[in-house]
């Protein structure tokens, strides 16, 4: 069923009740290409620093804008639902302070809350050099970093027909998004992703229908894929072994475009695989089957 059909008695009742008072074009009653994806097909909601808020934005024939800020930037939202009511889907970073915050749209500001969560910490011996980096590899980060923050601003205003995803490589997760990071007894940021232990070569398949926007061989994260769901809703793929893609390519949900490796700053085989919204990285897991 479509987000827009009104088998549903009660939905049919509000969308009645809409078009007698002049609120909801009959436009709406056909499903339309592009369509956003049912509630039943949205991540989980779970308002936490590395979870993602869902904020109602009320009835509009059509979709609106809203933003959030990013630093000194205005940064869309990934706006999902139908005229009927619209839903504001609001990653938030791992550094986010909990208690009061907002977005934009339509002028006005919507509130919500971010609880507070604390994450496990996890300690790891890793290649002395991968810590404590040469001026050779600091500036070779730093030039990857400039790089990957234009990577990671990519909007294309087409919503995903879609946010559930599949897992995209089997195995055991042996490492869990927002652990606190103890590298040779050095504190770094938390872990951003989802690891999955897997064999050097396993394919690695597209979670959600995508488009390639960046590959590459990066200091941290070895072999690299960045793949562009749409409205801001981006994956990552790390220390691959193999990269079966190409920027610009279009890949569907399960196309095998990558492979397992243990390139970059790692402790074995396995598959990273991370998931930011509106540029906050959140976790994997609320987007998959618990």
């Amino acid at each position: 069923m479509t987000p827009t059909s009104i088998s549903h008695p009660l939905r049919r009742r509000h969308v009645i009740a809409g078009l007698a008072a002049g609120l909801v074009a009959p436009a709406v009653l056909a499903a339309r290409p592009g369509t956003p994806p049912a509630p039943s097909l949205w991540p989980r909601a779970l308002a936490v620093p590395g979870g993602v808020a869902r904020l109602s934005l009320g009835p509009a024939a059509d979709r609106p804008v809203a933003h959030t800020r990013v630093g000194e930037a205005q940064v869309p939202l990934l706006v999902v639902g139908d005229a009927i009511d619209w839903t504001a889907l609001v990653g938030i970073p791992l550094a986010a302070t909990p208690g009061g915050a907002t977005i934009t749209s339509a002028g006005r500001s919507v509130p919500y809350t971010v609880a507070p969560k604390q994450y496990r910490e996890q300690h790891l011996k890793v290649a002395p050099g991968t810590v404590d980096l040469s001026a050779e590899d600091t500036a070779r980060y730093e030039r990857e970093r400039a790089h990957l923050a234009g990577v990671m601003a990519t909007f294309t205003d087409a919503p995903p027909a879609t946010l559930h995803m599949a897992v995209p490589v089997p195995g055991r997760r042996s490492s869990s998004f927002g652990l606190r990071r103890v590298f040779n007894g050095q504190s770094r940021n938390p872990h951003s992703g989802m690891d999955i232990a897997a064999g050097t070569g396993t394919p690695v398949r597209a979670p959600l229908a995508g488009r390639v926007i960046d590959t590459g061989n990066y200091f941290f994260n070895g072999g690299t894929v960045w793949l562009d769901h749409g409205a801001g809703l981006l994956s990552m793929y790390c220390h691959l072994s193999r990269v079966d893609c190409k920027a610009g390519d279009a890949v569907k949900a399960g196309d095998a475009f990558c492979a397992v490796g243990a390139t970059g700053r790692v402790t074995g085989p396995h598959l990273h695989w991370s998931v930011m919204l509106n540029r906050a990285m959140v976790d994997p897991a609320l987007f998959i089957d618990a």
